[in-house]
C-alpha cells in the first residue's frame, strides 16, 4: 500500500508542476529571446486567477542575484539549491509545494522558484489511501472468507464429522451396539485428510476384530468354567467346592450329628454274571441317578458308590434339625424306585438299607482324584446296618430310631451280632406314622 501510496503522490505532485509549467512556458520563451525578466515575470503573474494553485514565486539570475519575486515566498532560496537543477520541497503539514527550474539563455541563466497549493493533493491522498485501505479491507475480507469457506469444505467439516464419528465408534464399542452409521467413510480424498480417514476406518475395524475376539474367547473361558463348575459340584458340595477353591490345606470337619444311609443291590454280582458290561453299567447308571435325584429332591448330600453300594448323608455340610427324617423318606422312596427297575431277562432288583445317626468328621484329603468323604464309628455302624439288614428292608439303629419313632412306622427287630459291637438293637423301618 505504501508505494501505491507515493507512486499517486508522485501524480499528483506532477500536475501541480505541469500547471507551472504551462503557466511559465512563455515567461521562459520570452526569456530565451533576450526580454526583460522583471517585464515578463510581472505580465505573467497578472494572468493568475485568484484559484490558481500557484501562490508565489521568485526569479534569480545565476549567479544569486534576486531579479523578482511574487505572491508568497518559497521556501527553497537561491542559496538551498546549491548545484541541482531541479529542487523540490513540501511543508510539514503538507499544504506548500516548492519547485525550482534553471532557465538557460544564451551567457546566463535564470532560476525560477515557485509555490504551490498543495493541499488539494494532500486531500486527494487521503482520499486514495481510504479507497486502497478500503480495497485492501474488500480483498483481505473476500480472501478471509473465501479462505474459511474453502477451509471449512475441505478441512474443518471433514475434521468434525470425523469427531462425530470417533463419539459415536466410543459408544458403540463401550456399549457392545452395532456399527453406527459413520458420516466420514463415504468421503473419497486423495490427500491428508483421507489417509486419516481411512486410518480411522482402519482402526475401528481392528479395534472391533479384537473386541469380537475377545468376547468368543471370554464366552469360551466361561463355558469352560461353569463345565469345571458343574463337574466339581458333581463330585464335592458347593460349600466344600468354594473352600476347596480358596484353600490348598486339607479340609475337615466334625459334624455333632448326622445321619447315614447304605444302601446294597442284593446278589447284583451274580447278575453281573448273566448280562453283558454295556447292560450291566446302564442298569447301575440308571438306578443311581434316580437315586441321585432323591438326594437333590431331600437336600441330601450324595458321598459316593463303590461297585453296587450307595452313600448317602444328612446333615452336612450344612447342619439340619430333620436329617433324620430326610434320609428315611429317601430310603422309604428309593424302596419304591428300585422296583421300577428290571433286568433284560425280567429279574427285579431288590435293595438292602441300612441307616445310622451320630456324629462324624468330613473333608477332603489328598492333592488327585480327591472326594469329598466321612470318618468315625457313626459311619461303621450304618454300614454294618446295611451288611447286617434283610433284603428289601431299612434296619436302623437304636439312635436312629429314637429321632423317627414319633414320625414314621417302626418294627423292633431285636438284639444282632455286630462285629465290634457285640449285641445291638436294630429296628426295621415300615414307613409312615
Amino acid at each position: 500500500m505504501i508505494p501505491s501510496y507515493l507512486r499517486r503522490e508522485d501524480e499528483l505532485l506532477s500536475k501541480l508542476e505541469n500547471v507551472s509549467n504551462e503557466v511559465f512556458s512563455s515567461l521562459v520563451y520570452k526569456l530565451e529571446q533576450g526580454e526583460d525578466p522583471e517585464e515578463m515575470l510581472t505580465m505573467t503573474t497578472k494572468k493568475l486567477k485568484p484559484e490558481s494553485v500557484i501562490l508565489g514565486g521568485v526569479l534569480y539570475q545565476a549567479n544569486g542575484k534576486l531579479v523578482e519575486k511574487f505572491g508568497e515566498q518559497p521556501t527553497i532560496s537561491y542559496d538551498s539549491l546549491g548545484k541541482a537543477k531541479v529542487f523540490r520541497w513540501r511543508s510539514q503539514d503538507r499544504k506548500r509545494y516548492d519547485v525550482a527550474w534553471s532557465i538557460p539563455k544564451p551567457q546566463t541563466k535564470y532560476i525560477l522558484i515557485v509555490r504551490h497549493n498543495s493541499a488539494a493533493v494532500q486531500v486527494e491522498l487521503y482520499a486514495f489511501l481510504i479507497r486502497i485501505a478500503g480495497l485492501v479491507l474488500v480483498i483481505s475480507v473476500f480472501v478471509t472468507l473465501s479462505t474459511m469457506l474453502t477451509l471449512g469444505i475441505t478441512v474443518i467439516r471433514p475434521i468434525l464429522l470425523l469427531r462425530d464419528d470417533l463419539v459415536a465408534a466410543g459408544e458403540a464399542i463401550s456399549a457392545d451396539l452395532d456399527d453406527p452409521p459413520f458420516s466420514t467413510l463415504s468421503i473419497e480424498r486423495k490427500d491428508e485428510m483421507g489417509e486419516v480417514i481411512e486410518a480411522f476406518k482402519q482402526m475401528f475395524q481392528r479395534v472391533r476384530k479384537e473386541i469380537s475376539d475377545r468376547q468368543r474367547i471370554e464366552a469360551c473361558l466361561r463355558d469352560e468354567q461353569e463345565k469345571s463348575e458343574r463337574l466339581l459340584l458333581n463330585i464335592l458340595p458347593a460349600e466344600i467346592a468354594q473352600q476347596l477353591k480358596q484353600e490348598q490345606s486339607p479340609i475337615a470337619n466334625r459334624f455333632d450329628e448326622v445321619t447315614i444311609l447304605f444302601a446294597d443291590l442284593v446278589n447284583f454280582t451274580g447278575l453281573a454274571a448273566q448280562i453283558s458290561p454295556i447292560e450291566l453299567v446302564n442298569s447301575l447308571n440308571q438306578i443311581f441317578s434316580s437315586f441321585d435325584r432323591l438326594a437333590e429332591f431331600y437336600g441330601l448330600e450324595k458321598i459316593k458308590t463303590i461297585g453296587d453300594a450307595y452313600m448317602v448323608v444328612g446333615g452336612l455340610p450344612t447342619p439340619r434339625s430333620d436329617h433324620a427324617i430326610a434320609v428315611a423318606q429317601m430310603a422309604l422312596d428309593m424302596q419304591q424306585s428300585i422296583s421300577q427297575f428290571k433286568t433284560a431277562t425280567g429279574q427285579s432288583f431288590q435293595l438292602r438299607i441300612g441307616i445310622n445317626t451320630g456324629s462324624v468328621v468330613a473333608g477332603v484329603i489328598g492333592l488327585k482324584k480327591f472326594s469329598y468323604d466321612l470318618w468315625g464309628d457313626a459311619v461303621n455302624l450304618a454300614s454294618r446296618m446295611e451288611s447286617h439288614g434283610v433284603v428289601g428292608k431299612i434296619q436302623v439303629s437304636e439312635t436312629t430310631y429314637l429321632h423317627l419313632k414319633d414320625e414314621y412306622e417302626l418294627e423292633k427287630r431285636g438284639e444282632i451280632q455286630v462285629k465290634g459291637r457285640g449285641e445291638v438293637t436294630t429296628y426295621f423301618l415300615i414307613g409312615n406314622g
